[in-house]
Formats: structure tokens, C-alpha cells, sequence
């Protein structure tokens, strides 16, 4: 069976909708209302969350005595509000891997417990070249180095929390979301780019009046980025997990920002040999472009469920996308070819 089309518009529509809603580990309502609203045209498809907040979507499938299920995550690095300093400035903590040098000068909003927004800027403390030329060139970034410049008339604490910010606050940073020549570049396409396909594969496979081979758990998890997202959460009838998340590129790998890739490995050890070997199968026999790739520092809400207890087959897929963790980038072509594993995948 050839695979359906898919729909490109409405995979970058729809990447760059849920990119502009910030969604830091520990804040994803918003995200999560969104990605529940793109099921309203799918009315079969049964939608429930868990406790801790991850949405999970199940897809009737022809059979139901192999369920199976495809986990992706909506939770992106971030910030928090660790102090307010006596100058006024907010002093972060960081939430995930964010990495601080990647940030500086970077726009941010910090959301208060009222539900207030406060604009602001992410800067080095030492940061005036005219006053620190050295420093601003030489200082280490870290949580003690970096802060909150807030665009509001403050110079010390109690001005501060007048504004209504406290110790714990939210601060969200822009993704700066642009589409070029078929290029996305922007903060956090890990992992909204495998949610944006996850949808895409969606409406490409209902639009050609098709339903999985098997009855199918969506798992959109909400803590991966600080390491327990699907530890729990997954259907206990699952007999196998495919993991949708980005595919490192850089010096040493193989993956590049035009193809989806398979992850054989990570830190956290093999993934399934016998599910991969299917997988790739699955690729050659519907021309999807696909690369193989081991990730040296990288987990995956596949890890977090493996370490909890989790008693199936697993294996990885993902788009590249070049400088994670940092100001990300993929290709049209990579999320397509990611679309048509995922639809390989639900119809075999």
C-alpha cells in the first residue's frame, strides 16, 4: 500500500503555531490544549490525560491484540525565577539542559503566580561592554552570572515583587520561529517538530479514510526534558513503543537536517535491534529518506519508560536538526520523511 500525502502547510502551520506557545517542563497546559484542539476533526480518536498532565490519544486500529504506542514530548528547556536581587534583577535556575550562553540577550516573559506577563531580556549581569569590556568577553555564563533584565521601572527587590514576581515564577523564553527556503529555524524543535508530524501523519491518514493496523496510543509526555516524562503514563496494554524525538546532527554522526534517522543507540543503551530492523525496512520499501545514527549524550522519554519498568520493544525515530539545545534548525524534507516513517509505521 503506497502512503497517503501529506499535507506540508499544515505541518509548518502547525509547527510554528505550537513553537510560539511556550511549554518549559513543568508549564505545558497551553501546549497540550492545543495539540487536544487538532484532534476535533478526528472524533474517533479517544483523548484522556494522565495525572501528571501528558495527553494521551488513542487511535482504533483494525486489530487490538498487538496495541501499540508512539510517544513524543511537548516539554522544552527553560527558566526559572531562583531570586530576586537586590538590584531588582531576577536571578534563574535552569530548567533541562538549557545551555546559558545560548540565551544571552535573548527576549523573555516572566509569568507570574497571578498569571501577569512581564517583559524582559536574558543578560549577562556583567554586561556592558563599555564599563566590562573584559569580563563581557571573557566571564563565565551560569546560573550565577546570568539574569533577568525586567522591562519595568525597578531597582531592588521590593520594587520587584510589587510587580507581582516571586521565587518560582516562569520565565519563557522566544523561540524566535522563522521559515526560510523550506528551513525552520527556532528554539525548542525538540521536540514540537516529532509532535508536528505525529498530527501531520494523522490527518494524512484519516484523510485517505485509512485506520492503523493496530489499535494506537498517542503519548504526548511533558517532563521528558528533566528526565521522568514517560516513565509513566504509557497504556499498560502497550506491546511495543516507537519514540519520535530529534536526530542529533553534528561533527561525528551521521544524520543531517534532510533525512529522518534511526537511533540504534544512546547513552542509556540499544534500542530494540529486532523493531529497528523492521523499522528500516519499512523505510526502504516506501523511499523514505533515513539515516542510522548512535547519540552519545542524549536520552529519550524510550529511556525514562525502560528505567521505570517499561516490558516492551522500543526503538527511536526523529528528524535531524542541527545545534540542539541551542538555536535549532531542520529542513522541510526531514519532517516529511519523519510523516511518512510515522504512516509507514501506523498502516504495517
Amino acid at each position: 500500500m503506497s502512503l497517503p500525502p501529506v499535507d506540508t502547510q499544515f505541518l509548518l502551520k502547525f509547527l510554528t503555531d505550537l513553537l510560539n506557545i511556550p511549554s518549559p517542563s513543568g508549564f505545558t497546559g497551553g501546549a497540550m490544549d492545543f495539540i487536544e484542539t487538532a484532534f476535533a476533526p478526528h472524533p474517533t480518536v479517544h483523548l484522556a490525560r494522565t495525572t501528571k498532565g501528558a495527553l494521551v490519544a488513542t487511535m482504533p486500529g483494525q486489530h487490538a491484540d498487538q496495541p501499540r504506542s508512539i510517544a513524543t514530548h511537548v516539554d522544552t528547556l527553560g527558566a526559572m525565577v531562583k531570586e530576586i536581587k537586590s538590584n531588582g534583577r531576577l536571578k534563574l535556575a535552569r530548567i533541562g539542559g538549557l545551555l546559558w550562553n545560548t540565551v544571552e540577550t535573548e527576549g523573555c516573559n516572566v509569568i507570574t503566580s497571578g498569571g501577569e506577563s512581564l517583559r524582559g531580556s536574558i543578560l549577562y549581569h556583567k554586561a556592558s561592554g563599555h564599563v566590562f569590556k573584559t569580563k563581557v568577553l571573557e566571564g563565565t555564563r551560569d546560573e550565577d552570572s546570568m539574569e533577568v533584565r525586567l522591562d519595568a521601572r525597578t531597582t531592588s527587590e521590593k520594587e520587584t515583587r510589587a510587580l507581582g514576581i516571586d521565587v518560582g515564577d516562569f520565565v519563557m523564553i522566544d523561540p524566535r520561529v522563522e521559515v526560510t527556503n523550506n528551513f525552520v529555524r527556532s528554539r525548542f524543535l525538540d521536540d514540537k517538530a516529532c509532535v508536528a508530524c505525529v498530527l501531520a501523519a494523522v490527518k494524512s491518514l484519516y484523510g485517505a479514510g485509512l485506520v492503523p493496523v493496530q489499535k494506537t496510543s498517542l503519548f504526548f509526555s511533558n517532563y521528558e526534558e528533566v528526565g521522568h516524562g514517560a516513565a509513566s503514563g504509557i497504556p499498560a496494554d502497550a506491546k511495543e513503543l516507537l519514540v519520535l524525538d530529534m536526530a542529533v546532527v553534528g561533527e561525528g554522526q551521521t544524520s543531517d537536517e534532510f533525512h529522518c534517522s534511526l537511533c540504534a543507540k544512546d547513552a542509556s543503551g540499544p534500542y530494540h535491534h529486532g523493531m529497528s530492523q523492521r523499522l528500516r525496512q519499512l523505510a526502504q520499501s516506501n523511499g523514505i529518506a533515513y539515516k542510522v545514527d548512535v547519540y552519545t549524550y542524549y536520552g529519550s522519554d524510550g529511556s525514562a519508560f525502560l528505567r521505570a519498568g517499561g516490558d516492551v520493544n522500543v526503538a527511536l525515530i526523529g528528524p535531524g536538526i542541527e545545534a540542539s539545545h541551542n538555536y535549532e534548525r531542520t529542513h522541510l524534507d526531514a519532517l516529511v520523511a519523519t510523516t511518512q516513517w510515522i504512516l509507514a509505521y501506523l498502516i504495517n
